[in-house]
């Protein structure tokens, strides 16, 4: 009997303090909420997109599930408003700015073509300026510029075309649909919280411009540096270089300075626990997609105050994800690392000496 309950107190212990932690991080559980609504929109959008009905009938060079889903699980975690109908007519316009971003980098990019293997990724750069520069429009202009900007960085990691446009469409479609769901029914259950990557930059000095438009330049000048790089030395995804280093311009140089701290210390946690976690990935992958799913519910708990914990849980998540769609190079995997090391450092070299901000913004 004492050898049976100090096995159940050594399993409960650590049980307890998972539950003491949640409760720290997210006293009301309405973090948590938002976490299964946005695992739950990215489901529904990707079982909708396979459906034979559907993906039959829209040529596409990827899967629409993916696509769907990508597109509804960020409008998820973009949208932070109260009611069910604002919430509702955010998430399509979120959803359609993401298939706006989609059909832009297909219809540029092969002019861009011309300029090198790196010159579709200019593109990116104007993603990379709107995350900042909408920034001035609230909650809702903050989303659709990080909308954008994922639109296209999944037209470019997936290589869509112009033939691909009607399944952009349709993804948007669907994923609309698939992320108004599960909003509607959460209902008052979910309180949002604005996060720091979505808060507007601080007031704009007179006679100067928005603060917002210096965090866009600064997020778009870094990103060319890193296209420049790609094209002369070629670096493994420097899709993930660009997208950290136009994630961690924050409205003042301390605040940028912070932001590149716990995205790169959240990175070197979460990617070696998703490389250790490889062997499962191959042979148990049922497993690895619901680990992924419970490390993006603690994303989206952590994104509002512990920016370094949902960096660990999204490195995480996109190391196994990938792993399991049969993704099983260890370098290119453990690249994530170094790129995000990478593009935090020139995003932050950019706040510093490009029209630096020394104001610091709320919530940065």
């Amino acid at each position: 009997m004492d050898r049976g309950g100090k096995l159940r107190r050594g399993i409960l212990r650590p049980v307890a303090a998972v539950g003491r932690w949640l409760y720290r991080v997210d006293p009301g559980t309405h973090r948590r909420i938002k976490g299964l609504r946005l695992v739950t929109a990215y489901g529904i959008a990707a079982a909708l997109g396979t459906l034979q009905d559907i993906a039959h009938s829209v040529p596409s060079s990827i899967s629409l599930g993916y696509l769907a889903g990508s597109f509804a699980l960020w409008a998820s975690v973009s949208e932070g408003k109260t009611t069910r109908a604002e919430s509702s007519r955010d998430l399509v316009l979120l959803n359609f700015a993401a298939a706006l971003g989609a059909g832009l980098f297909v219809v540029f990019s092969r002019p861009l073509q011309v300029a090198g293997r790196a010159g579709p990724e200019l593109i990116l750069l104007t993603g990379a300026f709107l995350v900042g520069y909408l920034k001035r429009f609230g909650i809702l202009g903050a989303g659709v510029g990080s909308q954008i900007y994922i639109g296209e960085l999944l037209a470019y990691g997936t290589r869509l075309t112009i033939n691909d446009l009607w399944a952009i469409g349709i993804a948007a479609l669907i994923a609309a649909l698939a992320s108004v769901v599960p909003r509607v029914l959460s209902g008052p259950a979910e309180r949002p919280v604005a996060t720091a990557a979505l808060a507007a930059g601080p007031a704009p000095a007179r006679g100067r411009c928005s603060p917002e438009f210096f965090m866009g330049l600064q997020a778009a000048i870094g990103a060319l540096v890193i296209v420049a790089l790609n094209g002369l030395i070629g670096l493994e995804e420097s899709a993930w270089a660009i997208t950290a280093c136009t994630y961690v311009v924050a409205g003042s140089a301390t605040g940028t300075i912070q932001r590149v701290r716990r995205r790169i210390l959240g990175t070197l946690i979460g990617v070696p626990i998703g490389l250790a976690c490889l062997p499962v990935a191959e042979h148990a992958p049922l497993l690895i997609w619901a680990a992924a799913a419970l490390a993006m519910v603690i994303y989206a708990m952590a994104l509002p105050e512990r920016y370094d914990i949902a960096c660990a849980a999204f490195a995480f998540t996109l190391i196994v994800t990938l792993a399991a769609s049969g993704v099983h190079s260890v370098p290119l995997l453990a690249a994530r690392a170094w790129e995000t090391l990478l593009g935090g450092s020139l995003g932050l070299v950019a706040a510093m000496i490009i029209f630096p901000l020394r104001s610091s913004g709320p919530g940065k």
